[in-house]
């Protein structure tokens, strides 16, 4: 066997807190010869987001393949803009999110073109971009291993944060020396009502193994989450006011219907109340949902409630102006795209409406500043000052993030488990979460993986760190 300086793989990430997601692996062979590949490259949701989304930390035409975790834009919505940079390689994903990624990447860039002309500066990326982003794309059966190049095996695992989510095993090889194997969470969650999901297989459980895991409830266990989604929208209908309720596009969306369904069925919420859902790329999500389009569990094809109808351009006046009770879905989740810019400023100044967020909402987005502002006080709002006059709740009864002890759990199993890299999660909760692996975990190292340094792995584990001029 070679020495450890000779096989090894750098890991960092450009991901200082939440989003955007986007780590890059180096890869140094004992020929000398180096191989890059990035792992999620999405768009920054933050306040810092402009700056951050403009510049990769990466010469984009030296990556060999890009990784998709997910489908959501805080790990894709930059995967076209690094082809813009020159990438020409292929983007490794499930079969689904194969399937969903072209409905994202296009509704991105027309944001990202309706942004930049308000800004007056130029798009992060074209149309054209995104064809050929698309063209790359190679959808990977679950648990059936690709072969990216001669050197590297990647398998994809079930992961229940939304459909299409995978977990990915990377296995890196040569001639004389143990693999290098490099286990990706993704966002990760354990279970999913659309889903079936499985044990990891024996195999991968004793493997010498280096986990990347996210950290968005790393302060959080599951028992602490309370639960008020359906007490606040019975309540706000049963009193003849109109619920806001601001949702992502994919997974969410599909989820709260459901559960509509369900309040319909328990008698808790009336037939009668109409349900609205207005958001063109949810409305083609839900479409494939219920074409059986996607991999997802027969016994739920069946989600929507009654009394429910799609809303678009062409319908939404009369829905945004009644004064008749009502619930309306509407993205975006955060509050700050979609037709969440018209709902909310609209609602908001009704003391008889609830504007009910069901997920994260990152500082400096519309959802953040209505956390913020309470009732009587002036919220902007696109440029007006509102005075809010509705109630503003939040719940994370519906994240699909694993809370702390799911992913402790979850890590668990691992026997032979040599590293754990913590990122994707405000700072404060990446090392609350970090503490508790060091404490419950049987592994070697835990690190926090942000900006600031990179992570040198072998085939046993960490080692050494290095400081990143990415600060």
């Amino acid at each position: 066997m070679g020495s450890r300086e000779q096989f090894y793989a750098d890991i960092s990430t450009q991901c200082n807190e939440v989003t955007p997601s986007c780590h890059l692996v180096v890869v140094k062979f004992p020929n000398d010869e180096t191989m890059k590949f990035v792992v999620d490259c999405g768009l920054c949701q933050e306040e810092a987001g402009y700056e951050l989304n403009q510049k990769l930390t990466f010469s984009a035409e030296k990556i060999a393949f890009t990784i998709v975790t997910h489908n959501h834009v805080d790990h894709t919505g930059r995967i076209p803009f690094m082809f813009k940079k020159g990438f020409q390689g292929k983007v490794y994903t499930s079969e689904d999110t194969q399937v969903l990624l072209p409905y994202a990447l296009t509704d991105s860039c027309k944001v990202l073109k309706d942004v930049a002309k308000r800004n007056h500066t130029s798009p992060l990326y074209s149309e054209l971009d995104v064809e050929h982003a698309i063209e790359k794309v190679v959808g990977c059966k679950i648990r059936k291993i690709e072969y990216p190049n001669n050197n590297v095996r990647l398998t994809f695992y079930e992961n229940g944060h939304l459909v299409g989510a995978a977990m990915v095993l990377v296995q890196i090889s040569y001639p004389g020396y143990e693999d290098i194997n490099i286990f990706f969470m993704g966002d990760y969650n354990n279970k999913n009502m659309f889903l079936d999901l499985y044990e990891l297989d024996r195999l991968v459980k004793d493997m010498n193994l280096t986990v990347v895991t996210e950290a968005t409830y790393g302060d959080m266990n599951s028992s602490e989450m309370h639960e008020c989604f359906e007490e606040n929208i019975t309540r706000c209908v049963s009193e003849g006011g109109t619920a806001i309720i601001p949702v992502f596009s994919l997974g969410r969306s599909q989820e709260i219907l459901y559960k509509m369904q369900e309040f319909q069925n328990k008698g808790v919420l009336s037939p009668e109340i109409p349900i609205r859902f207005d958001g063109k790329l949810g409305i083609k999500y839900t479409n494939l949902f219920l074409k059986g389009s996607l991999h997802i569990k027969e016994s739920m094809r069946n989600f929507l409630p009654q009394n429910f109808t799609f809303v678009d351009k062409s319908t939404r006046e009369p829905v945004l102006r009644s004064t008749d009770s009502q619930i309306i879905l509407t993205t975006s989740g955060m509050g700050s795209y979609g037709p969440a810019q018209l709902y909310i400023p609209e609602y908001i100044r009704r003391p008889n409406s609830l504007i009910h967020f069901t997920g994260y909402t990152a500082p400096g987005t519309l959802g953040g500043k209505l956390k913020s502002t309470p009732i009587g006080e002036i919220v902007e709002i696109s440029g007006l000052r509102v005075k809010k006059a509705a109630k503003v709740e939040y719940t994370n009864e519906f994240s699909a993030h694993a809370k702390a002890d799911e992913i402790v759990e979850f890590l668990k199993q691992f026997s032979n488990l040599k590293l754990v890299l913590v990122t994707h999660g405000e700072n404060s909760k990446k090392e609350i979460l970090a503490k508790r692996i060091v404490n419950e975990v049987d592994t070697k190292d835990v690190g926090i993986l942000d900006r600031r340094y990179v992570f040198r792995v072998g085939p046993y584990g960490l080692i050494k760190t290095l400081t990143t001029k990415y600060l």
